[in-house]
């Protein structure tokens, strides 16, 4: 299975958008501080996440929730 995830930074209020095939591992990594895009800003908190059965489908749907439509929906709907 793939998870697409969101994270929420504790840090800076910043939501952070991947995708992985092993979610506790992963979060985990963000937490240390091994992933580059979020190793100055950690504390996190998992607010959502999708599994697909297929890795082009996950992927699919992370570039679609990191770009301008697919973003501003997500933060509509994680607004509250």
């Amino acid at each position: 299975m793939y998870c697409i995830y969101v994270l929420h930074s504790l840090k800076d209020g910043k939501l952070y958008t991947g995708y992985t095939e092993n979610l506790q591992s992963r979060i985990k990594a963000h937490e240390g501080g091994f992933v580059r895009s979020t190793k100055y800003h950690s504390h996190f908190k998992l607010i959502h996440y999708e599994t697909f059965i297929y890795r082009k489908d996950a992927k699919r749907r992370e570039l679609y929730l990191k770009g301008g439509n697919g973003k501003k929906k997500l933060e509509i709907m994680l607004r509250d």
